[in-house]
């Protein structure tokens, strides 16, 4: 284990499933089985990392996908090995993984592998919701895994799913109250969008699928902050509730202060700030996993691309993220970071409508203002002009 230095996350794709959720769009495959060399393209493309990065220690890893609580606990323990002999581990370094709750029995194992925070996929508490997401578990399984999860490691989160075909506010709040009776010491609660390409967007399309209007799904959002507040959990980001300091997430926290990570696995993203060359690289993984497999046995790397953002890219990502937490976004560090200001007039009339509090130090979302994340951080991500 190493000391303390400047913060820096591991972020590994895992990306295969069971079964496909109609919603999701992420770079997602289906399982094939056990794949050993995927696991060694993920050590050997972290080996190269190494050599870019330099002799940084992890402040988190996080096992990502997909679902990565398919891999077996040796794959794990030997990814997490070789990050903390290529790396090396901050004391007390979180190291998470997403699980589905098919996958429940074989959490303590992944636990003894080194994990030490879960997000459970719980994503509803309402098996017909359950069946409609695509998922490959009812309400009781879920149940299940979260209490699983919580005697293997001490750090527990349940993830949930609003603003669904057909749910009422009524629906929710008994959900989120059930969510809330689990105990654990954090919820993630995000709301169902229609990404291009899902089965959903195609249903949507068809007229087979409809979901809230956005006033409706406001009133899902403002719902979700009563209930979860009223219960002791905080809203630190827009989609995140924790108990106390301690239960939010460390890794997540890398992405939304603009911190550098890596990321391994296909389609990985990765952001890392070079103090030498100036500029932040962005690179992206090959996609499919035989193509990155393939490019880490020839390369050593993963990465199908990898740029030097311009400030405003810098600029604009730091913003978009950085609102999105309670703390808002630093505006020091923005500026120190990029060499760009937010526009004075923008700040002054987001302001004075109500969408947003600024101070000398930080601007940050009214509880109005959280309605409309994205596009208020679309108006603010283009700096000030010179």
């Amino acid at each position: 284990m190493s000391g303390v230095s400047a913060p820096l996350g591991l972020y590994i794709h895992w990306p295969y499933c069971r079964r496909i959720c109609p919603y999701c769009d992420f770079n997602v495959y289906k399982a094939r089985g056990h794949d050993t060399d995927l696991t060694d393209a993920l050590i050997a493309d972290l080996a190269g990392w190494a050599d870019i990065a330099g002799k940084r220690a992890f402040t988190s890893i996080h096992f990502g996908g997909g679902t990565p609580s398919l891999m077996t606990p040796r794959d794990v323990e030997r990814v997490i090995e070789a990050a903390d002999r290529l790396f090396g581990l901050e004391t007390g370094a979180e190291i998470g993984l997403e699980a589905n709750p098919a996958e429940a029995v074989a959490l303590p194992d992944l636990a003894r592998a080194g994990i030490n925070r879960l997000s459970v996929g719980v994503q509803s508490l309402d098996d017909r919701a359950l069946a409609r997401l695509g998922r490959d578990h009812d309400a009781a399984r879920a149940i299940e895994a979260v209490g699983i999860a919580q005697t293997a490691v001490e750090r527990v989160s349940v993830d949930l799913i609003f603003a669904r075909e057909g749910q009422s506010l009524a629906d929710w709040e008994r959900e989120l109250t059930a969510a809330i009776a689990l105990g654990t010491g954090h919820v993630s609660a995000y709301q169902l969008t229609l990404e291009p390409g899902t089965a959903f967007a195609k249903q949507a399309e068809t007229g087979r699928l409809t979901l809230p209007d956005g006033d409706a799904a406001a009133d899902f959002q403002e719902l979700t902050y009563g209930v979860l507040g009223a219960a002791g959990l905080t809203p630190y980001e827009i989609s995140n509730f924790a108990r106390k300091p301690d239960d939010r997430s460390v890794h997540n926290s890398l992405y939304w202060t603009g911190a550098d990570w890596i990321g391994i696995g296909p389609g990985a993203h990765s952001r890392l700030f070079s103090s030498t060359t100036g500029g932040r690289l962005a690179a992206e993984a090959k996609e499919r996993p035989g193509d990155y497999i393939a490019a880490v046995r020839q390369a050593g790397r993963g990465s199908e691309a990898e740029i030097r953002l311009t400030p405003a890219e810098d600029f604009a990502e730091r913003v978009l993220m950085g609102l999105r937490i309670a703390e808002g976004i630093d505006r020091a560090a923005l500026t120190a970071a990029t060499r760009l200001a937010l526009d004075a007039v923008r700040l002054e009339t987001l302001a004075g409508d109500g969408w947003i509090t600024v101070t000398l130090d930080r601007v940050m979302l009214t509880a109005q203002g959280r309605l409309l994340a994205d596009r208020i951080g679309g108006e603010l991500a283009e700096p000030q002009a010179s």
